[in-house]
């Protein structure tokens, strides 16, 4: 299986309510298995057919850090959430100059950051117009489908 039908899996079983798949091929076993939301985490173990189940180690597919309920957004603000799994970038290089910053002001449409996913740089647009409040998401950290990403004042 190549990395990119495993991502789709994962994916897959992200979405749905599924909460543990087992391949077994002659080539490689997978588990995959979905944690409770609360955790924030999900690993995958893949090892070969022939290979003892002690060589298998659990890898790190992605996490997210759960913010605190104390710090729940106040009512009026929306949130710019992630439409995928990815690494989230708030330059379209190092040396550049970041797409927002806290007090900007976005329009529908326009770029935020990008999310790279399987090498393949992903633009993500604003689907609000209003004043950035707050960057939720350090630059250059994985990133979770329907995590918020920026809190937004559609009133500023």
């Amino acid at each position: 299986m190549k990395a990119k039908e495993i991502q789709e899996l994962i994916d897959y079983i992200s979405n749905s309510g599924l909460a543990e798949v087992k391949i077994k091929t002659d080539e490689f076993e997978l588990s995959i298995k979905k944690y409770a939301e609360s955790s924030g985490q999900r690993m995958v173990e893949m090892a070969p057919a022939h290979a003892p189940a002690s060589i298998s180690a659990p890898l790190p597919v992605a996490a997210t850090t759960a913010a605190p309920a104390a710090e729940a957004a106040p009512s009026n603000l929306v949130e710019i959430k992630s439409p995928m799994i990815g690494t989230f970038y708030l330059t379209s290089s190092p040396d550049a100059d970041p797409f927002v910053s806290v007090g900007d002001s976005v329009k529908t449409g326009e770029t935020v950051c990008i999310i790279e996913a399987m090498k393949l740089f992903n633009e993500i647009e604003s689907e609000i117009s209003g004043k950035i409040v707050k960057i939720l998401v350090t630059n250059s950290t994985p990133v979770e489908y329907d995590q918020p990403l920026f809190l937004v004042d559609p009133a500023g």
